[in-house]
């Protein structure tokens, strides 16, 4: 289809340079250069200038979680970095005026609206690239033909990004998960690092290096926030967005990918039977549940569940949990397991927001502390379940090392302080750890810090608050040191 048919080329250039004001004036607009830099831009920004390996950069990650923020601070950087801002293009994918060009008659509109002979040395930003059909073919193309322009390309229908970038961009695309704001990113981002300094903490008989707070209460007081507000970065910032959540997140986070996304690439046909079961889901974020409770509770199809769970799992916007049982074995057919929003914040946006004495506050703070540990890539969480005669029990997470069969910890989740006056009423943990040979395991709390001894096993407590900072700070490190 011949596009100059539909609208004149003087009109896409006029939108392109509009779309690349640095063309001009050297300056990204102020909306997002005013906007702090999330954490993780320290970990993208050596990919979008890295130059020996002949690769796009694919940004991926669910909606409002600051892509596109992210490729106008990878823009600013390289103008700062002395890039001649001429050589820098941005192009939203998502404006209805490119639909019928491919991405090679938008590139060379750039290069036709700058005069420029090549592209040589260009840095060329593809945001919201799902809405181009059969994209990742296009790109593998450009990536070939221009070896010497560097390609970075977000989207946010996760699932089909995943699933085309692995699948036929292999040796092409670089792919980085750009996930939630964590608890370390939104104390960072609401200037509260004062609140945090390194300390350390007593795990078994080893001291670790650890982030602690000065005032527990002004931390919590964050975490609540953050439980509440705090999966997406406009509404940490803005307090308008906060009193609104409701309609901020869902238009544009559920129903656009409820509504919008998962449809279009699945090709769902009852879309109010999809959004009722998120709701539902949403609802019992932290809940066990089986596809039989699940069948009857919603009044779907199983097949269709599944289906479900696996489009939802793939647009970010849960994470199933299997189980083990008590010798941390995995269970032969799955028949129960637990389901998470991937942000706890979601979770007001459909509600309403929770406050500490709230009976869902336990499950939003397991929600939250998964939610963290969601930024490490392959790592395989699960949960121990059992019940043995009548003996059962139960640990919220448990990490198996998949090569030895062996549990490597195992975590309770609590947003309580009895515990800690009681451990020996943690009587699932300790049965848990002795069945596995565990010599130590974690326990959150509300605001107690300390190691307590049951049966010759030593478990520590830690407000729930700092375990979440901390995951999201070692798997920071961890990932800078990769």
């Amino acid at each position: 289809m011949n596009s100059s048919s539909l609208i004149p080329t003087e009109k896409i250039v006029e939108r392109l340079r509009y779309e690349n004001p640095w063309w001009i004036n050297k300056e990204i607009p102020e909306t997002y250069s005013s906007m702090s830099r999330r954490l993780y831009f320290k970990l993208f920004y050596p990919y979008v200038t890295e130059q020996n390996i002949r690769r796009a950069l694919v940004l991926m990650g669910p909606r409002r979680v600051g892509k596109t923020v992210m490729l106008f601070h990878s823009i600013q950087q390289l103008i700062t970095e002395k890039v001649d801002p001429q050589k820098i293009f941005f192009v939203g994918i998502d404006n209805p005026i490119y639909v019928h060009l491919s991405l090679e008659d938008i590139l060379s509109l750039c290069k036709q609206s700058l005069n420029q002979k090549n592209l040589n040395g260009c840095y060329v930003f593809f945001d919201e690239i799902q809405y181009l059909k059969d994209w990742e073919r296009h790109l593998k193309v450009l990536v070939d033909s221009f070896p010497e322009t560097k390609f970075i390309v977000s989207g946010s229908a996760a699932a089909a990004l995943k699933w085309h970038s692995t699948e036929s961009g292999a040796g092409r695309f670089t792919d980085f998960m750009l996930p939630p704001l964590t608890f370390q990113e939104y104390i960072h981002l609401r200037s509260m690092n004062h609140l945090i300094y390194d300390g350390t903490i007593l795990y078994g008989e080893t001291e670790r290096a650890y982030c602690l707070t000065h005032d527990i209460k002004a931390l919590n007081k964050e975490f609540v926030d953050y439980l509440n507000f705090g999966g997406y970065p406009e509404v940490v910032l803005s307090e308008k967005i906060q009193s609104d959540m409701g309609r901020y997140v869902k238009n544009d986070i559920v129903d656009k990918v409820l509504l919008r996304d998962l449809p279009s690439l699945y090709g769902i046909k009852d879309v109010q039977e999809l959004n009722r079961f998120f709701t539902y889901i949403a609802y019992n974020t932290g809940n066990e549940f089986s596809y039989e409770t699940m069948s009857r509770e919603s009044g779907i199809q199983k097949d269709t569940l599944k289906k479900y769970l696996e489009y939802l799992e793939a647009a970010f916007l849960i994470k199933v949990l299997n189980k083990v049982d008590v010798n941390a074995k995995r269970l032969k057919r799955v028949t129960s397991f637990k389901v998470y929003l991937t942000n706890p914040s979601l979770r007001t946006a459909l509600f309403s927001p929770i406050s500490v004495m709230d009976s869902e506050m336990g499950n939003l703070v397991e929600t939250a502390v998964l939610s963290q540990w969601m930024h490490r890539e392959k790592l395989d969480l699960t949960y121990a379940r059992w019940k043995d005669g009548r003996n059962e029990g139960e640990v919220d997470l448990v990490l198996v090392d998949d090569k030895k069969y062996k549990p490597l910890w195992g975590v309770e989740i609590k947003w309580s302080n009895r515990y800690y006056e009681k451990p020996q009423e943690l009587k699932s943990l300790v049965q848990f750890c002795k069945a596995n040979s565990l010599e130590k395991a974690l326990v959150t709390s509300i605001d107690q810090i300390g190691v307590k001894t049951v049966d010759k096993l030593s478990f520590s407590f830690l407000p729930a608050s700092i375990y979440s900072y901390n995951i999201g700070d070692i798997t920071l490190k961890m990932k800078n040191i990769n």
